[in-house]
């Protein structure tokens, strides 16, 4: 019964994908293309069907095609990037993973998945020619000089704590060095806040400083941002220098690191170890001086083991190291950290916030605050945009704060499992929006038993 039903509704299924699916035969001819892969070409399934496949990609040969690549090789083909003109002659940039479907040995065909990066690539090559225009000196006129460096100074980091004014005197002496550091913590801890001042108080502190998430692009396109690219290297390709050539001289921070692909990596080890790197299509090397900073958001021991680090990249990048604790760690400077907040947004929204109300104070130094210091500061900046005494009161706070960490001494364990139980929906539904199904999969239970609960439970 589950067969005929998966073989009646196969199509129906492949449709609601969000990626692009496109089938072939030994030959070449397509026999299945979905909706989204549609989409993505711009090309009617129907024109497709039935059609070689270079007829519908003109701009592609035998060798070029991935589809007709795993074929003639036998083996798979992940994450490549390909860049072609489809049947209407526009440009499409695309993710694909290619597999060769077998049988007893025997290729029958295959079956691509492709992800439209069409519009990333654009704005990737949009980012890199504003970043060259901005860090080689182009229209300075437009835009202000300290732009192509850090803001923060050690001045910026807040706190009394023992741990953070330990942190702040290592990375005072780091910054008196040239070498290597990488910086670890949780999200909104403040490791770029450390990495921009130990940048602005060293020798290169009037030079390039360059962030780039490493998080924030598919590893085909992080890989030219940061190298270049030369004309001819991939189709579209222009002359735009990379990151590593803005920021010579200066400080190249990369944060995330962890998520940068290990092929990749092995290219920055590269650059660390010989000071040359290519850009993405070109032959000749190029010499760099670049200091390297870089940040995780999980712990050094932890990116090794799930092999998200290289061990010989971790080496080299790790000379000096810091961990940032988290606010939860360092519950001391929550009160600094609140005058210093209420004095910023004061001024920003002219306001005339004089401080807390001590429930609304019990209440943050009991928070567990997962976000960290940047999730106090939106808090606080949220709150006070739109309040109007002068006093922060319980009222004020968000709902989920509200109900957070009042549960009385004397309620019995049914109450206050129950309490427990209203706090980590409410927490579920704030990180997702109010999306139940989303909420209902952070939460490892059906949709139908949170909408239950959501209601039994008042929220």
């Amino acid at each position: 019964m589950q067969d005929i039903f998966l073989r009646e509704n196969i199509h129906t299924i492949l449709d609601c994908l969000e990626e692009g699916i496109h089938i072939i035969d030994s030959n070449g001819i397509t026999i299945y293309y979905n909706s989204f892969a549609q989409s993505i070409d711009g090309i009617d399934r129907d024109t497709v069907q039935g059609q070689h496949l270079l007829e519908i990609y003109p701009s592609l040969t035998e060798r070029s095609s991935t589809l007709l690549t795993v074929m003639r090789t036998g083996k798979p083909i992940h994450r490549k990037e390909q860049t072609f003109l489809n049947y209407k002659g526009e440009k499409i940039t695309s993710i694909n993973t290619s597999i060769p479907i077998k049988s007893n040995n025997k290729i029958l065909g295959a079956i691509e998945i492709s992800k439209d990066i069409t519009y990333v690539r654009k704005m990737s090559e949009e980012i890199l020619e504003l970043q060259s225009k901005l860090y080689s000196g182009e229209e300075k006129d437009d835009i202000q000089e300290e732009e192509d460096t850090a803001e923060f100074g050690f001045n910026h980091i807040i706190g009394r704590n023992s741990r953070i004014i330990e942190l702040k005197s290592l990375a005072l002496k780091a910054a008196k060095t040239d070498v290597s550091v990488m910086v670890s913590g949780d999200t909104g801890t403040g490791k770029e806040l450390f990495v921009q001042a130990i940048h602005n108080e060293g020798r290169r502190r009037d030079k390039p400083f360059i962030a780039q998430n490493c998080a924030a692009l598919p590893a085909n396109l992080l890989e030219g941002i940061l190298f270049g690219t030369v004309k001819g290297g991939f189709t579209g390709a222009e002359d735009r220098p990379g990151l590593f050539e803005l920021a010579d001289g200066g400080t190249l921070f990369l944060d995330e690191i962890n998520s940068m692909p290990l092929e990749l990596q092995s290219k920055i080890l590269r650059v660390l170890q010989d000071g040359k790197f290519r850009r993405v299509g070109a032959i000749d090397t190029k010499d760099v001086d670049v200091r390297i900073i870089s940040a995780i958001n999980t712990s050094p021991e932890e990116a090794l083991r799930e092999k998200q680090l290289r061990r010989d990249l971790f080496y080299r990048l790790n000379v000096v190291s810091f961990e940032l604790p988290p606010l939860r760690e360092r519950k001391d400077d929550i009160p600094i950290l609140i005058d210093y907040f209420i004095k910023k947004f004061n001024k920003k929204f002219r306001k005339n916030i004089k401080g807390l109300d001590p429930v609304v104070q019990s209440i943050f130094q009991e928070h567990k605050w997962d976000g960290n210091v940047r999730e106090l500061e939106h808090l606080l900046e949220g709150i006070i945009s739109i309040m109007e005494g002068d006093i922060i009161q319980v009222e004020d706070l968000p709902m989920k704060l509200q109900q957070y960490e009042h549960v009385e001494e004397n309620l019995s364990l049914k109450d206050k499992l129950e309490w427990k139980e209203k706090e980590l929906i409410i927490e579920a539904l704030s990180k997702t929006g109010e999306n139940v199904t989303r909420a209902a999969e952070i939460l490892k239970i059906p949709r139908q038993t949170l909408q239950y609960k959501i209601k039994r439970l008042n929220i």
